[in-house]
């Protein structure tokens, strides 16, 4: 297991999300809480308030919804394997979308006809 620093007496919201990876910059973070896409045990949170081990925050995300719960406390980012541990995911596995029925072209098959094109269309339903 790596080595976490101490735990700090609080953390921002914001920053505890940058700190264990659920966003790639904390301003990222700040955006999504201002935007109202982060919601901290229900209720809609401010970037600048404060998490304590056991809540739940409910991170919205392109596509999906992840569901953390916080563990332990860190301001400072580090590894992903050392980030894992201040936090349980109980975020449900995503559902997997099927397979659209679009034929592809054969790899070299060269440049499709005039004919191959409108056939592509009418499958894609643009015509």
């Amino acid at each position: 297991m790596t080595s976490l620093p101490s735990a700090p007496a609080n953390v921002r919201v914001d920053a505890w999300l940058w700190a264990v990876r659920a966003f790639k910059t904390r301003s990222a973070a700040t955006a999504a809480c201002r935007a109202g896409h982060v919601r901290l045990n229900g209720n809609p949170v401010k970037a600048s308030q404060s998490v304590v081990p056991g809540d739940t925050l409910r991170v919205r995300q392109p596509g999906f919804e992840r569901i953390i719960e916080v563990r332990r406390l860190i301001a400072k980012r580090v590894g992903a394997e050392a980030a894992s541990h201040c936090f349980t995911d109980h975020t449900p596995p995503r559902p997997v979308a099927p397979a659209l029925g679009i034929p592809q072209r054969d790899r070299g098959a060269g440049r499709p006809t005039k004919k191959d094109r409108r056939d592509m269309e009418r499958l894609r339903g643009d015509r």
